[in-house]
């Protein structure tokens, strides 16, 4: 891929030369209340050119971890690019961060407004601006995520498969599972695709908390895809990035009645066809139903609330064409890695 900045990278009014690191605030627009807001953003450049590529997070206000994950990266003793130029913005929707919120205060879901215009919604302007003076500048980016609130996601990639490229950055990414995933209408990832940027979506935890394992379970993918694209040396010793597993389907698993739930399946459970993955009951003991697999596969997202509407999704199973059980060990093997001693 044609890398996309030459010696200097212009971002706004800032001009950042190579091997020069800057944080800056981009701005984005002014509230009613007449107070300015910006987009900080944290650009770090290695002395020779290379690949480009965008970290971002909280494009949804409310999804923490990938916030978490960008400060510990950057934040690393002595972190410095052997060439080429990453852009980190840990904030997207400052908006939604402030309000502990998903959405802008214009109602409006960010990663469904791209491209954006600079003379439309609030949310489209900030699309806008995030596209037009990040995005643009860059050959790949990892979009980080997690889980809606009260719904926890184990740590995976989402991406388009069918583009070799971004396949195999995936499969550097180094999570053991890769779902194959459609593009949509006005996210992110379609602006991206149009500007010719390869973009993985990294998914783990939940809305509103940190998540230990998925935070250092991004850390190290983004480490992974950095020497990959020969932007960082690699530890002498490290280990090799383990052999994900590629869905080829998955599927949510919805309630059946409405009560107080009992779960019985955790995320990265192997599960077969059958298995009765969490009872729902009434307040006064009864057994209202059960959620049962329909086929075997792995579980990759969970609805964690005890309490449910007849209808609402709960668990998100994903199907391989690889021995599950051998999923599922390499799954634990990544969370003993990850985790080594008890996190309180």
């Amino acid at each position: 891929m044609a890398q996309k900045i030459k010696d200097i990278l212009r971002i706004g009014e800032f001009e950042i030369a190579l091997g020069e690191q800057r944080k800056i605030d981009l701005p984005v627009a002014k509230l009613y209340t007449d107070a300015n807001v910006s987009l900080p953003v944290h650009i770090i450049r290695g002395k020779k050119p290379g690949p480009s590529i965008f970290i971002s997070a909280a494009v949804h206000g409310d999804e923490l971890n990938g916030i978490e994950i960008i400060r510990r990266l950057i934040s690393q003793k002595n972190f410095k690019l052997s060439k080429g130029t990453l852009i980190a913005v840990p904030m997207v929707n400052v908006y939604g961060v402030v309000n502990q919120s998903r959405y802008m205060p214009d109602r409006r879901d960010l990663n469904r407004c791209f491209p954006g215009s600079p003379r439309g919604s609030l949310a489209g302007r900030v699309a806008h601006i995030f596209l037009n003076e990040i995005v643009k500048h860059c050959d790949y980016g990892i979009d980080l995520h997690t889980g809606a609130i009260h719904r926890s996601n184990l740590p995976q990639i989402r991406a388009d498969i069918a583009d070799d490229t971004t396949k195999l950055l995936a499969q550097v990414f180094g999570v053991p599972v890769i779902l194959n995933s459609n593009i949509i209408d006005g996210s992110l990832r379609q602006a991206a695709v149009s500007n010719n940027t390869k973009v993985l979506l990294y998914e783990a935890g939940e809305a509103l908390r940190f998540d230990e394992l998925s935070i250092r379970a991004g850390i190290k993918g983004i480490m992974n895809v950095l020497q990959y694209l020969g932007m960082k040396r690699k530890s002498a010793g490290k280990k090799s990035p383990v052999a994900p597993f590629i869905a080829n389907g998955s599927q949510w698993l919805r309630a059946n009645a409405s009560g107080i739930v009992n779960h019985s399946a955790g995320l990265g459970d192997l599960v077969k066809k059958g298995d009765i993955l969490a009872e729902i009951g009434s307040p006064y003991g009864e057994v209202l139903d059960v959620v049962i697999a329909s086929r075997a596969g792995i579980l990759i997202g969970r609805q964690n609330i005890p309490l449910v509407q007849e209808g609402e999704a709960m668990f998100h199973i994903a199907y391989f064409e690889e021995d599950d059980q051998h999923i599922a060990t390499q799954i634990e093997t990544v969370q003993d890695d990850l985790l080594p001693e008890k996190i309180e």
